[in-house]
C-alpha cells in the first residue's frame, strides 16, 4: 500500500480525513490540525512543519494516517525531551530534526494512530524504515489512547513513556452542592470559601459555544490568552486568526466562559468538548483577581461538565493544585524511537527508571484527594 507524506491538511478533503477519526476526539478531527495550519500557527516557520503520513489502497482509498510534524525544538509538545536533546548537544549528536506524531500545543490523550489498526500499524513500520533516510534522529509518538498503545506495545526499537495527568471525574453528580457533599469537611469548606471569594468580588460568569460570540469577543479570548504568555515574556503558539477558524468550523464543539465584573469582561477560559468529555485548554486573565483562576477554569468547568453531563473534564497538562480540588492522576503515555544507539540505550535506562517514580508518584498523590472516605 502506498504510503503518502501531506505537507497540508487543506489537500486532503476533511471527509477523507475525518472517516479514520473517531467522533469523541475533537483534536484530530481536520477542521481542529487545519486551522492550526491555515492560521499560521503551525507552519515550518514555527518549527511544526506538517508531515502527515498517510496510508492508501491501490485505489487510492484512505486506510491509516498519522498527524505528523517536522520539529526542529521541542516546545509545545508537553512530553518533555529537553534534556535529550542537551545530551546529544554536548555529545555532538545532531537531535534536530525530529519526527513527531502529536496534536500541537495539546496534551490530550487521544487517537494518533488512525484508521485501520492493521494498517496503522503497517504505517508505523513504514515511517520507522524511513527515518534515516530522511534525515531524522528518531520519531515520537504523543499522549496516545489505548488503541494506538496496542498496535505500538512490542514494536521493536519503540519505548514506552509514562506521564500522570490530574482529570475530574463527575460521578453523577446533581449539581456542584452534590460534589461539595462527597468531599471532606475541610476540603468542602475551603472550595465554597474560594467561591465565595470570587463572587464577593462582584464577578459573574457567562458560558458561549463557538457560533455565539463576536469578532470582538474573540478579540478579547485572543488577548487574555496571549496575556498568559506575555507575562513569561513569551510569544503565544497560537495566533488570532486561529480562533475565528476554528469556531467557523466546529463551533458546536467550543465551550467560552467569560468573567465578567462591572460591565466589563476580565477573564475567560476556552474549552473543547467531544463524547462525554470537556477538554479545558486556555484560559487568561487581564487584571489581577484573587482566585479567579481556581473559579474560572476548575469550578466553572465542573458546573458545565454537570451540566451537559460530562463524565469527564480534563483541565490541562499541570498541576499538581488540582488534586485538592478533585482531580484524579491519570497515567498517559507516549512512544519514542532513537536511532543512535547510544542515545537509545541511555533514554531506555532513564525510562525504566521513570516509569517507577511516575507510578509511585501516582499512587502517592490519591493520597492527597480531598473525597471522604468510606
Amino acid at each position: 500500500m502506498p504510503n503518502l507524506i501531506l505537507q497540508q491538511l487543506a489537500d486532503l478533503d476533511a471527509a477523507a480525513w475525518d472517516a479514520l477519526v473517531p467522533p469523541q476526539q475533537p483534536f484530530v478531527c481536520h477542521a481542529f490540525l487545519s486551522s492550526l495550519e491555515d492560521s499560521g500557527s503551525v507552519s515550518a516557520r514555527t518549527g511544526w512543519a506538517p508531515a502527515h503520513r498517510l496510508l492508501t489502497d491501490a485505489d487510492g482509498t484512505l486506510r491509516a494516517a498519522l498527524p505528523a510534524y517536522v520539529k526542529q525544538h521541542s516546545f509545545g509538545e508537553y512530553v518533555f525531551d529537553h534534556g535529550w536533546a542537551d545530551a546529544c548537544e554536548r555529545a555532538g549528536i545532531a537531535y534536530y530534526p525530529k519526527l513527531l506524531c502529536a496534536v500541537p500545543f495539546s496534551p490530550v490523550t487521544g487517537p494518533r494512530l488512525l484508521g485501520d489498526p492493521v494498517a496503522a500499524g503497517a504505517l508505523v513500520d513504514q515511517l520507522t524504515e524511513e527515518l534515516l533516510e530522511q534525515g531524522f534522529s528518531g520519531g515520537h509518538i504523543n499522549f496516545t489512547d489505548a488503541d494506538a498503545d496496542s498496535i505500538m506495545r512490542g514494536r521493536e526499537g519503540w519505548m514506552e513513556r509514562l506521564g500522570c495527568q490530574f482529570h475530574w471525574q463527575n460521578r453523577g453528580y446533581r449539581d456542584f452542592q452534590d460534589f461539595l457533599d462527597s468531599l471532606s469537611s475541610r476540603k468542602r469548606k475551603q472550595m465554597r470559601k474560594e467561591r465565595e471569594q470570587v463572587a464577593g468580588q462582584g464577578i459573574e460568569f457567562r458560558w458561549y459555544r463557538g457560533g455565539e460570540l463576536s469578532e470582538a469577543q474573540w478579540d478579547f479570548v485572543f488577548a487574555c490568552y496571549a496575556n498568559t504568555y506575555a507575562v513569561r515574556r513569551r510569544a503565544p503558539y497560537l495566533t488570532r486568526s486561529f480562533f475565528s477558524l476554528l469556531a467557523e468550523r466546529m463551533p458546536n464543539a467550543i465551550r467560552v466562559v467569560m468573567a465578567r465584573q462591572g460591565g466589563r469582561d476580565v477573564a475567560m477560559a476556552f474549552s473543547l468538548v467531544g463524547g462525554d468529555s470537556l477538554y479545558g485548554r486556555y484560559w487568561g486573565c487581564l487584571d489581577e483577581f484573587d482566585r479567579l483562576h481556581f473559579e474560572t477554569c476548575f469550578y466553572q468547568g465542573m458546573d458545565v461538565a454537570i451540566a451537559e453531563g460530562f463524565q469527564r473534564f480534563d483541565a490541562g497538562a499541570q498541576g499538581e493544585h488540582k488534586l485538592i480540588r478533585g482531580f484524579e492522576p491519570v497515567i498517559t503515555r507516549s512512544w519514542h524511537y532513537l536511532l543512535h544507539p547510544g542515545l537509545r540505550r541511555a533514554v531506555e535506562d532513564f525510562l525504566q527508571q521513570e516509569r517507577a517514580g511516575v507510578l509511585a508518584y501516582a499512587e502517592e498523590a490519591r493520597t492527597a484527594l480531598p473525597y471522604r472516605q468510606g
